[in-house]
C-alpha cells in the first residue's frame, strides 16, 4: 500500500487540501534532518490527522466554520458564569479527546528522537499526542490538558480525577456533545450548562481549578520561556510542523533562529508567520513529507 494518502480518504477529514510532496521536497527534508539536529517545534495541524481540528485553517478549522471563540482568561478568572460553561462543555468532550490516540507524524518524531536525530521537541499542542507516542525530551509550550491546577493552593490534580469529581457533583447533568475543539471541550447551548456546578479545589476549600494550559490572553510561564530559548540556542536548525506559528509564543522562537543564524525549515498546509524566514516550506501534510524523507534516512 502507498504510504500517501490521498485527498479522496481524508475529504471528511479537519485536513485542509493540500498538494503531494515533490521529489525536491522529499530530498530537501531528507538533507536537511541528515546535516542539521533540529530543535522540533509542532502545532495543531500535526493533531488533525488524530482527530482532532485546528483553529486556523482554511475551510476546515474552527474559525472558518464558527463564529465561536475560545475563552478568555480574564473572563475565565473574573466571570463564575463563564467557568461554569468553560467546565461543562470541557466534562462533555473530554471523553473523546482524552482517547484520541497519536498519528504516524507523532510516531515518526518520536522515532528521530529515538535516532538522536532531534535535540528537543516543543509542542504548542494541549493533547499530550507527543507523550502518548512515546516522545521524551519535550517541552509543552502551553501546558497539557490532562492536568488541572488550583489558582489558589497550587495543587495539582489528574484531569481524570476532576472528571470524576465533576460526575459525582454533577450526576443529573445531561448533554449532547457535538465535535471537540483543539482544546477538547465542545459547544453546548446555555440551556444544557444552566444547572452545571464547576469544580473547586478540594485540597484548599474552593479554589478555582483551571487545566494546566494558556488561555487566550494568558501568558506563557517565564521558566517555560527560558527553557525553550535554550534549547533553541543549543540546536542547529529549526524543523517546524504542522504550525502556522502565528501565536507569538512560537514565533519567537522561529526569529530567535534566525537572529543566532540556524536554518528553519517549514512543513505546513497553508501560510505561516514565518515563511519569510524559512530555508525551506513544504506546504504538504506532515506525515507524508516525514515518512518518505526518514525512508532514506
Amino acid at each position: 500500500m502507498s504510504s500517501f494518502i490521498t485527498k479522496s480518504k481524508i475529504a471528511k477529514s479537519y485536513i485542509p487540501s493540500f498538494v503531494q510532496p515533490s521529489p525536491k521536497d522529499i530530498d530537501s527534508l531528507r538533507e536537511f534532518i541528515s546535516k542539521y539536529k533540529c530543535c522540533v517545534i509542532t502545532g495543531a495541524g500535526i493533531s488533525t490527522e488524530s482527530g482532532i481540528p485546528d483553529y486556523r485553517s482554511e475551510e476546515v478549522g474552527l474559525y472558518a466554520r464558527s463564529s465561536s471563540r475560545p475563552l478568555q482568561y480574564s473572563e475565565f478568572l473574573k466571570c463564575p458564569n463563564a467557568r461554569k460553561r468553560y467546565w461543562a462543555r470541557n466534562y462533555a468532550g473530554w471523553p473523546r479527546f482524552s482517547t484520541v490516540l497519536p498519528n504516524l507524524s507523532h510516531q515518526l518524531i518520536c522515532n528521530l528522537e529515538r535516532d538522536e536525530r532531534i535535540n528537543w521537541l516543543i509542542t504548542q499542542n494541549v493533547d499530550a499526542l507527543h507523550r502518548k507516542a512515546g516522545s521524551k525530551n519535550f517541552t509543552e509550550l502551553h501546558g497539557c490538558m490532562h492536568e488541572v491546577v488550583c489558582l489558589s493552593c497550587d495543587k495539582l490534580y489528574s484531569r481524570d480525577f476532576i472528571q470524576h469529581k465533576i460526575k459525582r457533583e454533577n450526576s443529573d447533568f445531561d448533554f449532547t456533545a457535538l465535535e471537540i475543539s483543539p482544546d477538547g471541550d465542545v459547544f453546548l447551548p446555555d440551556d444544557q450548562v444552566r444547572g452545571f456546578t464547576a469544580p473547586l479545589c478540594s485540597s484548599c476549600g474552593g479554589g478555582i481549578l483551571k487545566p494546566r494550559v494558556v488561555f487566550f490572553g494568558d501568558n506563557v510561564r517565564r521558566y517555560i520561556v527560558e527553557e525553550t530559548k535554550q534549547m533553541v540556542t543549543q540546536s542547529q536548525a529549526i524543523l517546524a510542523i504542522g504550525t502556522s506559528l502565528q501565536t507569538y509564543s512560537s514565533y519567537r522562537l522561529a526569529l530567535q533562529a534566525h537572529q543566532e543564524g540556524k536554518p528553519i525549515f517549514i512543513i505546513n498546509i497553508g501560510p505561516t508567520r514565518a515563511d519569510h524566514l524559512a530555508m525551506y516550506k513544504v506546504g504538504s501534510l506532515a506525515s507524508l513529507v516525514l515518512c518518505e524523507a526518514i525512508k532514506g534516512l
